[in-house]
């Protein structure tokens, strides 16, 4: 078998294995979409939706998963192809990670639901934060399809803004919690679906991250955001 031809199957493994990514992330913003309409029309119905569909993801973690081992163990990748592979892994584990924050949001909305505290709480200022969040996944996986460093810093920079929506929703839920303690156990509840919804956009600010890795090498985790400017020029 010639090296050309070995390489092409490799091509075509790794478009393969990306493929199954893309699907696993349109999976994922289904799943948070829907939980974040559950949360803003108090849809128990919506919620139970969100929390069948977490199963068909870690699944299909599980799928990618084995596919990029048997990957590496056949071809031996160096370099940028197994830059490409780790970070692939690492984006297949955050996806199912904001899979599980939308299974979370779901099971918090039937919690407040059944309170009968929903209407009495500020959840439509969380329906803004969890589309900036589900918007923030889409561009990073749009950006990871076609590794787009620049989409990438774009990214990491708009994250800010989902935290400090959630800063500013928690500020706003404490000053309900003290005007009457009978929201307290609702308050509750709809905080974490506040952090589970910043931790969506943790998620796809990560995603980003991993696409500097793959093109540039360099790991911008933790990293100001002017060392990773630097990195991507």
């Amino acid at each position: 078998m010639s090296e050309n031809h070995l390489s092409s199957q490799f091509d075509s493994e790794l478009n393969d294995v990306s493929s199954r990514v893309m699907e696993m992330g349109g999976l994922v913003e289904s799943q948070l979409r829907l939980a974040i309409y559950a949360l803003s029309q108090f849809s128990t119905e919506s919620a139970s939706q969100v929390i069948d569909t977490e199963m068909r993801v870690n699944t299909m973690e599980i799928d990618i998963d084995r596919e990029l081992s048997s990957i590496i163990a056949r071809r031996q990748p160096t370099a940028r192809d197994l830059r490409l592979l780790i970070a692939i892994s690492k984006t297949t584990a955050n996806l199912e990670r904001a899979g599980d924050e939308a299974d979370k949001i779901a099971r918090m909305v039937k919690s407040i639901i059944e309170s009968g505290e929903a209407r009495a709480l500020p959840s439509s200022e969380l329906r803004i934060a969890g589309e900036l969040a589900s918007g923030l996944l889409r561009k990073a996986l749009d950006a990871f399809a076609r590794l787009d460093t620049a989409a990438a810093v774009s990214i990491l920079k708009e994250d800010n803004q989902i935290d400090q929506e959630f800063d500013g929703f928690v500020r706003k839920l404490i000053t309900y919690m003290m005007e009457d303690p009978r929201t307290i156990s609702a308050s509750l509840d709809l905080l974490f679906v506040a952090k589970a919804i910043e931790r969506v956009g943790d998620h796809a600010k990560n995603i980003a991250e991993f696409i500097i890795y793959i093109v540039k090498g360099a790991d911008v985790r933790h990293s100001p955001m002017a060392q990773v400017e630097s990195a991507v020029r």
